[in-house]
């Protein structure tokens, strides 16, 4: 097994930079030159993502920057000794003792014991004096080869601690007071441990039984019911869910970030047996068997709060849009953008794609002479095997469409109050698509439903109703009061805007020396709301239009389509293109999302942007919306029209003035990934945090 330290890894009393990035930087470079990194630029990645998320410094003067990453193949520690210190974030100031410890992306079980117990003696004063005080390389590898050779593996679930020869604190009934704990942090290398480490000295000392279960890299152990049973209270230092939570239902709870316990151990100990004893304190909600994770902490911060719930709400929705986008589009493709039309048929008015999908079958192929007097003059053109096949994908698109807002709304609610949120949400959402409200209404309705379920799930009830909580009084509570808001308070001022906004784009629309503003506008709509309400106002203006101007050569409303189409293509694109240009201003969620924002961009589908512009609006949105907005009124100043409502570069076939389309598209999307890297660039100079947790 390769050692998880040499001493070609070790840096004395080093000036390695003036901030944590620096230090970062130059302690990969120490494992790429040991010839322990595959990708170095990768762990730089990595690392400082993994930085951005929270910092990395503790207390004593220690910085612990780490990562899983693909740029090694082993576990490697780096360290170094700094002069001068280096802030890393801790609250008693800089740090003096520096560990990179990268983690293969895949995970050696063995490796990864040894990094948990390593992290597990860097809160033990001994170890660091150790190391402060060595006087060469060969000292340090041996300090740190005893620590993680020498200790027992670190077990995913740390046995109850050691009942110490004082007295333990007894409850009334004279028991000794038992506790258990739940520590996990994003990557499950170090504060995991670390936090666990601290919070079994505290215990220790404070003479109480405490089982703690790391949730972490190399494993998780659960704690034994009976374990879970006994406990007077439990502690969640956590910074991402809890498996299987439901477990601890109805315990007593203090929650906080997985650094919390490494700075004050004693005092989340006294915590908990304050809140053992407090008949109002709060408790883990839910009956057992409900599931879910609990998703935040009492550390997080506001900002990480909603970046949370927002994101939890898009993770979930992006299946939808990428599923139903690509569906529709390869339904252009092989029909035509005639299919999404309505047409005659046998004497009655029918929606093309629905009929022949409904009333046909491979053994029962549609005839396209059939449908007759559509809105452009034109007939259906490809085979009849062509016009079922795309029939079907249209349909099964717009049936994934159709889950988009609720899907949002839904898991926005089960960020906020657990598995309970999930139907009243995903009802909010389906009120937003009826009331026309859209992307900015399932917010919204999701936010309004996880709040009032969250609220009433810390009702005190009888032990006997407690079950009917999540399956029953919740969902219904719920649903009847964040329904009544939706729709009696918040429908018609929504219906109102978006009126207003469509007979302002008509006024507009109507004047020519206006089209190039016209087309300003409707780019910086599609941008803002990437899906929502204003963005569906300015498609809904565009397709208006076009069933009066299908069989004009040069109407203004096919101009306008264009416009939309284009507008609504850049985000995506845009930002895709910037992860490429500078990955690393991107964590790994938003570079995955960027590989699919090529192909969601060229399909025209502007919701692919939301992950980036949850993760950070302010730099994000503000980007797009230029780059939107300069397509837009280059579409208009050239003169693209287009025929088809949807389907992107899958309608080219379509389009009137192709060169401009692409010139159009391909200036906005230059303009919108330059602003993003701009602008993110210069927050990752200020130390703002940009990233999104791996």
């Amino acid at each position: 097994m390769t050692d998880l330290i040499t001493t070609d890894l070790v840096r004395l009393d080093a000036a390695l930079g003036s901030d944590k990035h620096d230090v970062i930087r130059a302690l990969a470079a120490v494992v790429d030159e040991a010839g322990r990194a595959t990708d170095a630029g990768q762990l730089v990645e990595d690392a400082l993502a993994r930085e951005a998320t929270s910092s990395t410094g503790l207390p004593g003067g220690i910085a612990i920057p780490h990562c899983r990453t693909a740029g090694v193949e082993v576990p490697t520690l780096a360290f170094a000794r700094l002069e001068p210190p280096v802030d890393f974030g801790a609250k008693d100031g800089p740090a003096t003792l520096a560990f990179l410890i990268a983690a293969p992306a895949g995970g050696d079980a063995t490796h990864l014991t040894l990094l948990t117990a390593l992290a597990r003696s860097l809160v033990k004063p001994d170890f660091t004096h150790a190391l402060r005080t060595a006087t060469t390389r060969e000292e340090v590898v041996r300090l740190i080869s005893e620590v993680v050779g020498d200790s027992p593996a670190a077990p995913a679930a740390a046995p109850a601690a050691a009942a110490p020869a004082a007295a333990a604190p007894a409850a009334a009934g004279g028991a000794r007071r038992r506790l258990v704990a739940v520590t996990a942090c994003p990557t499950g290398i170090a504060h995991t441990y670390m936090a666990a480490e601290a919070l079994e000295a505290a215990a220790e000392r404070a003479g109480v039984e405490l089982a703690v279960e790391t949730q972490g890299s190399a494993g998780s152990k659960p704690l034994a019911p009976g374990v879970i049973a006994a406990a007077d209270a439990v502690i969640f230092a956590v910074d991402v869910g809890v498996r299987d939570r439901s477990r601890f239902a109805g315990k007593p709870l203090v929650s906080s970030g997985v650094k919390r316990p490494i700075d004050e151990g004693d005092a989340m100990i006294a915590e908990a047996l304050r809140v053992a004893d407090d008949p109002h304190a709060s408790r883990v909600e839910g009956a057992a068997g409900s599931g879910g994770e609990d998703r935040g902490s009492a550390g997080e911060s506001f900002g990480g709060t909603v970046r949370r719930v927002l994101m939890t709400g898009v993770s979930y929705m992006i299946p939808f849009v990428a599923a139903g986008g690509l569906l529709i589009a390869l339904g252009f493709l092989l029909g035509g953008y005639e299919i999404v039309f309505s047409a005659t048929k046998d004497g009655a008015v029918v929606p093309i794609a629905s009929d022949v999908a409904l009333n046909n079958s491979l053994f029962n192929l549609p005839d396209p002479a059939a449908y007759t007097e559509m809105p452009n003059g034109t007939s259906l053109q490809n085979g009849a095997l062509f016009t079922y096949l795309a029939s079907l994908l249209i349909v099964l698109g717009q049936a994934a469409f159709g889950f988009l807002v609720p899907a949002l709304a839904g898991y926005i609610a089960y960020a906020i109050a657990d598995r309970p949120g999930i139907a009243p949400g995903f009802v909010m959402g389906a009120i937003a698509v009826t009331t026309g409200s859209g992307f900015i209404g399932g917010i919204i309705g999701g936010v309004l439903a996880g709040l009032i379920a969250k609220w009433i799930a810390g009702w005190s009830i009888p032990a006997w109703a407690r079950g009917l909580m999540p399956v029953l009084v919740i969902p219904l509570l719920t649903v009847l009061l964040a329904g009544f808001v939706m729709l009696v308070v918040l429908a018609q001022p929504l219906q109102a805007l978006t009126t207003g906004l469509s007979d302002g784009l008509t006024y507009m629309g109507e004047r020519p020396g206006l089209s190039v503003l016209l087309g300003v506008v409707l780019g910086l709509m599609m941008a803002f709301d990437m899906g929502g309400p204003l963005n569906k106002t300015a498609y809904a203006f565009a397709t208006t239009g076009l069933s009066a101007a299908a069989t004009a050569t040069d109407a203004p409303e096919l101009r306008v389509m264009a416009a939309v189409m284009l507008a609504g293509m850049v985000p995506p694109i845009a930002l895709a293109l910037a992860t490429v240009i500078r990955p690393r201003l991107f964590s790994a969620p938003e570079k995955e999302s960027g590989k699919a924002g090529w192909l969601l961009g060229a399909s025209f589908i502007t919701e692919g942007a939301i992950p980036f512009a949850a993760a950070d609006p302010l730099r994000v949105i503000p980007s797009i919306m230029v780059g939107s907005a300069v397509t837009g009124g280059l579409s208009q100043l050239f003169g693209v029209s287009l025929r088809a409502p949807h389907g992107g570069i899958f309608v080219l076939f379509a389009v009137d003035g192709v060169l401009g389309f692409i010139v159009s598209l391909a200036a906005g999307v230059a303009v919108a990934a330059a602003l993003v890297v701009l602008l993110k660039s210069t927050a990752k100079v200020k130390d703002a945090d940009v990233l999104v947790a791996a």
